[in-house]
């Protein structure tokens, strides 16, 4: 019996819930901002461990359902951007202002502008959207503010592992100023604080907001011992402030749980600190691949359903990652990129997938 109750939950478990992501952001003592995230696509190997290099001066064309006669545009700034599946955009990005863009999965919620051709030279796809905001601006006020100069329309693109691709956005920048973008109801663009950085995925970010309503009696810490008719009864161990405190994989769980260890984070000396501790926390949403699909619609070719975690730090423009392949914590220094030289070019940082273990040297 338990095993036909096991299988007959696998078969009902949605689709979307296997491309999960989580957002986090944390602040040093030292002011250094540092965005950091898990992706999920558990759909197949998106080869998020492929990143762009974008220069300054690039010219973008943006696509639509037409073809490639969306708005055009010339970089301001140079960015480097997670890929997937090829392509020279991905779910992460930061520009060398520092502005941070991230695409988080926000299915049966996104509901973009319909095309309308006699408006194609102000639109994009979301891919686009992601290019046009690392590559246009150094701030949040600055995207903010230009939002309204570009529609955002639907273009199914087979290249992108021939998915759907509703997205919502996490922007940030060093001042520690972050919103959530989210198109809704045919185009309405809703822009909301993002509360302490956190993000995951649908519903709507203001749904997730109310729901933390429903954790207020968590805190930190133990909580004390009782005495009812003259039985003590003290917590079994540590953590018991947080007794309740979600623990599954769904968006709003994930939400809460992001949110509460996001607020109890300890303090930070200096930026390193914020992204080995955003790092840390991030563990706690690590996907196996065998927890959210049905044994039958597993993919073969990626270990589990997160395949990278990036830890990025705005303040510095550095871009610390590892993926399920690698656990080895790795780095882009955008100080270190030469965004005159033309044409984007590609970093394969999965090129030797393996994970690096060191045998202690016995004496």
């Amino acid at each position: 019996m338990k095993k036909i109750a096991i299988y007959l939950f696998a078969l009902l478990l949605p689709t979307s819930n296997i491309l999960a992501c989580t957002g986090i952001s944390l602040r040093s003592v030292d002011g250094a901002v540092i965005a950091a995230r898990t992706v999920e696509w558990a759909l197949g190997d998106a080869n998020h461990d492929q990143f762009v290099i974008s220069p300054r001066g690039h010219a973008f064309v943006g696509q639509t359902p037409a073809g490639l006669n969306g708005k055009r545009w010339t970089a301001q700034y140079g960015f480097v951007s997670l890929m997937a599946y090829g392509q020279p955009f991905g779910p992460d990005g930061i520009n060398e202002a520092g502005l941070y863009v991230g695409m988080y999965y926000f299915p049966d919620f996104m509901s973009l502008a319909p095309f309308d051709p006699a408006q194609a030279d102000r639109s994009l796809s979301v891919g686009d959207f992601m290019q046009w905001m690392l590559s246009s601006f150094r701030s949040v006020a600055q995207v903010r503010e230009a939002l309204g100069e570009v529609r955002v329309v639907n273009v199914d693109d087979p290249r992108f592992g021939a998915a759907p691709l509703p997205f919502h956005w996490k922007i940030a920048d060093p001042t520690g100023a972050s919103v959530i973008i989210e198109i809704v109801d045919g185009g309405q663009v809703r822009v909301h604080e993002a509360f302490l950085g956190v993000v995951t995925n649908s519903p709507s970010y203001d749904w997730h907001l109310t729901n933390l309503r429903n954790y207020v009696g968590l805190v930190q810490g133990s909580r004390a011992p009782i005495e009812i008719d003259g039985r003590r009864f003290a917590p079994l161990g540590a953590g018991s402030g947080l007794l309740g405190l979600p623990g599954d994989f769904t968006p709003p769980s994930r939400f809460v749980r992001a949110a509460v260890m996001t607020a109890t984070a300890r303090p930070l000396a200096s930026a390193q600190d914020a992204v080995f501790e955003a790092f840390r926390i991030l563990d706690n949403f690590n996907i196996p691949l065998g927890s959210l699909a049905a044994t039958a619609q597993q993919a073969r070719d990626i270990a589990g359903a997160t395949q990278i975690t990036t830890a990025t730090d705005l303040s510095n423009r550095i871009l610390y990652f590892h993926t399920v392949a690698n656990r080895e914590v790795r780095m882009i220094n955008l100080n270190r990129i030469d965004f005159t030289r033309p044409g984007q070019r590609v970093i394969d940082a999965g090129a030797t997938r393996q994970q690096v273990v060191r045998e202690i040297e016995l004496r």
